[in-house]
């Protein structure tokens, strides 16, 4: 049997970051169930953010020492004044104060709550999804500026003084300005040295060797040993970085036999989406166009609770689609995502009309194209853009019927390739 020791003792800063990994792989499946699981509790654009999860404790129950049975072990209790040995003390009543998970033998458990990043509550989530025709279309008209290396100068603040170049630089300077004097003190050392061996030191000679050594000297001495010349600073410059950025349209009909439950699935499907692209793009617009008979743009609000009765033309919905797309948004600056969610009802004479504005006009100019069907039935819509799947890779169809048809779906519409749903 494996035996695991968890080190529960305090850490300093940065320090519990192993701990914190080893949580989070240990106890994956538990945590990815509660991230789907807070999905569906918020708004389109609040969706980006940390989350608060709760996992059961008979989940995350670890292996204890404890003393076996047998043995005699005396235990004193300080500031014990109402009960002496051999007592039996009677169990509380009700729960222990434990938890909120009461039961009749007197003890509870509470779940423990552990609160994810942003970027783990992300990364759980998405770990084995990826983005079709993820090719980035940068922006050159608007770029963003960062930092970079560009070697030293010699002017800067002190803060940005690179320490050891300076005093590299310092010592080659000193090593070349002295050397040769150096070299010249060395020999007139060995001659001094051969004349004091001859005589007492007092002649001309001796003297003029010594004057000769003395000037060296002093010249060596005069070399400083920093010098403003040598002062070197690490230089940095604003470069331009192509920023991408992408659009995500919400298409949806709200005609007479879009229920409250129907939109309540297109809108998870759509959070699901844009958390998506979140995780590969700098910036998202989204666009809400709702349709009947007639389609408009409209703010998230309307998009999802505004009611609408009579028939439906899902063609209105993509020629203003098309027109969004071309006054807004090139397909040389923008990344062109569209959702598009319907029950399949449609004016009879109108689908192949949708079918022939997605091939001409529509889909060469998205990255990707997802059509999520909130019923079972197959109507006219449906057959027309089937006809689509074996032309265009990124044109995607699924049916969801339920809420828990919609995470599935969503996985099988961005999975890795290679990767099992």
């Amino acid at each position: 049997m494996a035996l695991q020791i968890i080190d529960r003792r305090l850490a300093g800063k940065n320090k519990s970051v192993g701990n914190r990994e080893r949580f989070v792989r240990r106890f994956k499946e538990q945590i990815a169930d509660s991230v789907r699981r807070a999905v569906s509790q918020r708004g389109i654009r609040d969706i980006e953010q940390a989350e608060s999860i709760t996992i059961p404790r008979k989940d995350i129950g670890e292996p204890v020492f404890h003393h076996g049975q047998g043995g005699i072990r005396d235990v004193v209790h300080p500031g014990n004044a109402d009960h002496v040995r051999g007592d039996r003390i009677e169990r509380p009543k009700g729960g222990s104060g434990r938890g909120s998970q009461a039961s009749d033998s007197g003890e509870g458990e509470d779940d423990f709550t552990f609160t994810l990043t942003k970027e783990e509550f992300m990364q759980i989530f998405f770990e084995d999804l990826a983005l079709p025709r993820l090719l980035r279309t940068h922006i050159g008209e608007n770029p963003q500026w960062k930092s970079r290396r560009a070697g030293y100068s010699q002017d800067g603040i002190p803060n940005n003084l690179a320490v050891l170049r300076t005093m590299r630089g310092a010592l080659g300077r000193r090593i070349a300005l002295g050397k040769a004097s150096h070299r010249e003190l060395i020999a007139l050392q060995l001659q001094l040295d051969a004349l004091l061996a001859q005589d007492d030191g007092t002649s001309e000679a001796v003297a003029e060797l010594q004057r000769r050594i003395d000037g060296l000297a002093a010249r060596i001495g005069r070399i400083p040993y920093l010098d403003p010349i040598d002062l070197r600073f690490r230089a940095r410059v604003q470069v331009p970085v192509p920023n991408s950025q992408a659009v995500m349209f919400c298409v949806m009909d709200v005609s007479g036999s879009m229920d409250e439950g129907r939109k309540e699935l297109a809108k998870r499907f759509f959070i699901l989406l844009y958390l998506f692209l979140t995780r590969h793009y700098e910036k998202i617009d989204i666009v809400f166009i709702r349709h009947h008979t007639q389609a408009a743009e409209v703010s998230e609000d309307q998009f999802f609770h505004s009611t609408e009765s009579g028939g439906t033309v899902v063609s209105s919905a993509l020629v203003l689609l098309d027109q969004i797309i071309r006054a807004r948004y090139p397909q040389g600056d923008w990344n062109v995502y569209v959702a598009q969610a319907s029950d399949g009802d449609n004016f009879p004479n109108d689908s192949g009309n949708c079918r022939n504005l997605l091939v001409d006009r529509i889909l060469p100019l998205v990255r990707y194209f997802a059509y999520v069907q909130v019923t079972e039935v197959e109507q006219n819509l449906w057959d027309e853009y089937s006809q689509l799947l074996p032309l265009f890779s990124h044109f995607a169809m699924r049916k969801v019927s339920e809420p828990g048809d919609i995470y599935p779906v969503f996985r099988d519409l961005f999975k890795k390739e290679g990767v099992q749903v």
